[in-house]
């Protein structure tokens, strides 16, 4: 058991690769979609992206994406653990390189428009959104990070009473609020939001699925009828809970079952021509794990 916790401590190859793959994506959505436009992305990086609008130009946004970001991974070493925050510093290290590739070094004319969506902020905002997204979430999702904004939510959270969620937002509505007093207008701020709604629809996705699961708790006084009938059904296991009614006192079988939303109405119809009388509740399940083999 000791040697299989070590082994999730270790640096894997496909992290590696999807995590560099997360990096450029985030890269491109940001400089091919916000930067060139002056749109906003939330968190840290947003902030990179004002500070190079109004610094001198070798201050560019790579640079400033190094200096706000690695320093907070490395404070929230302790809290994160070497692994993470290994993951997070190399994300951002790939994302920074490529801004700075995107911008500086390939022949992509970026100073008046979006190569793609031109002049357009609704199209950047959206695009640019989406595409960071897919960046931040495949992050998240192989261990990393793009954005050291959660962990200074991590250490700051707690001590002023509010919760991670809450911090982050907080700070994107402080940031887009600087960002409209510095340029003397609320348009870009404003697109800004949408692109942060994206990217946050976005990250979801990718951390939770696109089709999430469905949990269904079906309380029943026919538990072995059910099973064996959704068993054929849909050939998957199910789990029973033995319980107690608070009214009747009767004995009664909680049958667990993950179905997709799908096979919902299905289950439905199958449960109560057994059991008529069968209570169901249907929860969203964000991911599942199972593993069926010990493949140590």
């Amino acid at each position: 058991m000791l040697e299989k916790l070590k082994r999730l401590k270790r640096i894997r190859l496909q992290n590696m690769i999807m995590l560099t793959l997360a990096g450029i994506i985030n890269a491109v959505g940001i400089t091919i979609f916000l930067y060139p436009v002056n749109l906003y992305d939330s968190g840290i990086s947003g902030t990179s992206m004002l500070l190079a609008q109004v610094t001198p130009e070798r201050f560019t946004l790579s640079v400033f994406l190094v200096i706000l970001n690695i320093p907070l991974f490395l404070i929230g070493l302790k809290k994160q653990g070497k692994l993470f925050t290994f993951y997070a510093v190399y994300t951002v290290a790939i994302y920074s390189l490529f801004a700075y590739l995107i911008t500086d070094v390939f022949p992509v004319d970026l100073s008046v428009a979006s190569p793609l969506a031109g002049t357009d902020l609704l199209l950047c905002a959206l695009f640019g959104g989406v595409i960071s997204g897919v960046g931040s979430g495949l992050a998240i999702r192989f261990g990393g990070a793009m954005d050291g904004i959660e962990v200074m939510a991590v250490i700051f959270a707690k001590k002023l009473g509010i919760t991670v969620g809450a911090f982050v937002m907080l700070y994107n509505v402080f940031l887009y609020i600087v960002c409209g007093i510095v340029i003397q207008s609320w348009i870009l701020p404003l697109y800004s939001i949408v692109t942060y709604a994206g990217a946050l629809k976005t990250v979801d996705f990718m951390v939770e699925g696109f089709d999430r699961a469905k949990g269904a708790m079906i309380i029943t006084s026919k538990p072995d009828e059910i099973c064996k009938a959704l068993t054929e059904e849909f050939e998957s296991g199910m789990t029973k809970i033995g319980a107690k009614g608070g009214y009747s006192n009767a004995d009664l079988t909680v049958v667990y079952f993950v179905v997709n939303r799908f096979q919902v109405s299905k289950m439905q119809e199958i449960v109560h021509h057994i059991d008529r009388n069968a209570y169901i509740t249907i929860s969203e399940v964000a991911d599942v794990f199972a593993n069926n083999q010990d493949k140590s």
